[in-house]
């Protein structure tokens, strides 16, 4: 026999409806009980609150006492002794003047005499400057020295076969008195060359003296002498 069912009678379709009224009555039921847990009830007093006494700690002041160093030692006590002499004792140096008077008999020794150092005689021994108030000059001037070399040199037959030539400084001093005196080859050029060139220095005539402060000294001079082939 087959059993017949209205639709109308079938829960199925209704199941959903059913759920979600669950859901909603399930969620009244737990608000309400958080709602009834939650709930404070009102106090009339806040009870009485406790009062302490706080007493003030009392600090103490204390200061430092200063340390005050110890006074100085007295100083030590000088004893003075005076030692007594007899008035009748004898000085034995009668010859001593206690006068300060000084009369036409009074002896003074003098201080001895500082001599000033003499100029040294020796010619070679004295100095020889470089630059001197009034230098020293030859009789006539530059020109004149240059054309008395020109006129005693004599060219070295051996350097002019050789072709050798140029210009020899001979340096000399001229002393106090004008003359010539320790010629030397300051820059050569040959040894003919050089050797020509002393021998016309050292032969040259005196020359007026360098001065210093009014006075003639020695004075360096140098003189060149150009040896050139024509």
């Amino acid at each position: 026999m087959e059993l017949k069912k209205t639709p109308k009678a079938d829960l199925e379709n209704k199941k959903g409806y059913f759920t979600q009224f669950g859901l909603v009555v399930s969620l009244g039921i737990v608000l309400t009980a958080f709602n009834l847990n939650d709930s404070v009830k009102s106090a009339n007093s806040l009870g009485e609150a406790a009062t302490e006494t706080i007493q003030e700690e009392v600090i103490p002041i204390t200061r430092v006492e200063e340390v005050k160093p110890p006074p100085p030692p007295p100083p030590p006590k000088v004893i003075e002794t005076f030692a007594i002499i007899d008035d009748n004792v004898e000085i034995e140096n009668d010859d001593f003047d206690f006068s300060s008077e000084a009369d036409n008999s009074t002896v003074i020794d003098a201080l001895p005499e500082i001599s000033k150092p003499k100029e040294d005689d020796d010619e070679s021994k004295a100095e020889v400057f470089v630059i001197v108030e009034d230098m020293p000059e030859f009789p006539g001037g530059e020109l004149a020295l240059r054309q008395w070399i020109a006129n005693n040199v004599k060219y070295p037959v051996i350097a002019a076969e050789n072709g050798i030539q140029g210009k020899v400084y001979v340096q000399f001093v001229v002393d106090r008195d004008g003359g010539i005196s320790n010629a030397r080859i300051a820059r050569g050029v040959d040894a003919s060359l050089d050797q020509e060139a002393l021998r016309v220095v050292n032969n040259l005539p005196k020359w007026k003296p360098g001065m210093q402060r009014g006075k003639p000294v020695r004075v360096s001079y140098t003189v060149p002498i150009n040896f050139q082939l024509q």
